[in-house]
């Protein structure tokens, strides 16, 4: 049973729209605020006291200190019935396009624009860089394809790291925390201590993100990603140029480096990674080469297969959208529609990316 059902309201200005998803603590729905419009609502399983409901609500209270346009940010917080009595619960800012994954999976046969993957990674590294350099230090912990928010603003594609739920601030002698997370995306040295995690160990798990989006493939093959003391993290991964010929001979160094095994010599923390990347994307604006590169065809089932493209059903959104895009006040779902639309159907993105920047910029068309 879920912990709400839709059209329910919750408190004097939420109605819940929709179920989006759970994981292990908690539920996720699309509510809408009688004001501000669409928001995402998360509520956690486990109730308790009223001490214990503001321990879970941390996340929220951490978040709301972490202020960054790629971090993503927290409207509200407080209590609501459920079938299982009172739960915790806070609002924050809703991501029609979903998260990393989808967007990669959307891809289909074809890799993601290198460009659009040093974006990401770029805008991620920049979002946790604020926790990484607080005093002391928050590390995330659990940084994964479904943690990072993919969506569109006035200047193009924005991700958002979410999901502080696991973040810990590192003791400040050892500058380590204890270990938490996912394991396909733990540093080596994570699942060898359990005292193991820190800002370099959020940076592996960056760096397999990077390397995942730029190969269609995970930086170790033994025992795949629920290896637990396997040699594979250990060894230095192949270049991902051998997977993808776009990738140059400086993003390689830059991926490489965030994998290193040992976190002494590989990227420190986030900050360090950010700035690599945005030299990198600097260069490339410069320098970008004209011609067209043939990419392999691959495979996006690394992470679990994708569902096939519904084209009919992504050709009704669009439409739905260009309709409530006639309207100023409409925009807003105008462009979230747009960018469901995106996920069933690559080819759309290509194709009304630049409507939707307009509409996110307010422009009616």
């Amino acid at each position: 049973m879920k912990l709400l059902e839709e059209g329910r309201r919750v408190g004097d200005t939420y109605e819940v729209e929709r179920y989006l998803g759970e994981g292990a603590f908690a539920e996720v729905y699309r509510v809408r605020h009688d004001i501000f419009g669409r928001q995402a609502m998360k509520v956690f399983k486990r109730t308790g006291t009223a001490e214990e409901t503001k321990t879970m609500l941390g996340e929220a209270i951490m978040l709301s200190r972490i202020g960054h346009p790629n971090i993503i940010r927290v409207f509200h917080a407080a209590t609501v019935s459920t079938p299982h009595g009172m739960s915790g619960y806070f609002t924050m800012e809703y991501v029609a396009g979903g998260n990393l994954q989808r967007f990669w999976a959307s891809h289909r046969e074809r890799f993601v624009p290198v460009e659009d993957s040093a974006r990401i990674l770029h805008q991620v590294s920049e979002g946790l860089t604020v926790a990484h350099w607080a005093q002391p230090a928050i590390i995330h912990r659990d940084i994964t394809p479904q943690n990072i928010l993919i969506g569109y603003d006035t200047d193009g594609l924005r991700a958002k790291l979410s999901d502080f739920g696991l973040a810990k601030s590192v003791n400040p002698m050892t500058m380590l925390a204890s270990t938490k997370g996912t394991l396909a995306f733990k540093a080596p040295e994570s699942l060898l201590n359990q005292q193991g995690d820190s800002r370099a160990s959020d940076v592996w798990a960056l760096g397999t993100i990077a390397y995942l989006l730029l190969t269609d493939t995970l930086p170790y093959e033994e025992g795949g990603p629920t290896s637990y003391f396997g040699t594979d993290r250990r060894t230095p991964p192949r270049p991902p140029h051998e997977f993808n010929a776009e990738v140059d001979e400086e993003l390689e160094r830059i991926v490489l480096r965030a994998l290193d095994p040992d976190p002494v010599t590989r990227t420190p923390d986030a900050g360090a990674l950010a700035a690599e990347l945005g030299r990198w994307r600097a260069q490339r604006r410069r320098q970008r080469a004209k011609q067209a590169v043939n990419l392999p065809q691959t495979s996006k089932r690394v992470l679990g297969n994708a569902s096939s493209a519904d084209e009919k059903e992504a050709a009704r959104l669009v439409e739905q959208a260009r309709a409530l895009a006639k309207q100023a006040v409409t925009l807003p779902e105008a462009a979230d529609l747009m960018e469901e639309a995106f996920n069933k159907s690559p080819k759309l993105r290509a194709a009304h990316e630049h409507r939707l920047r307009l509409w996110r910029k307010g422009v009616v068309t």
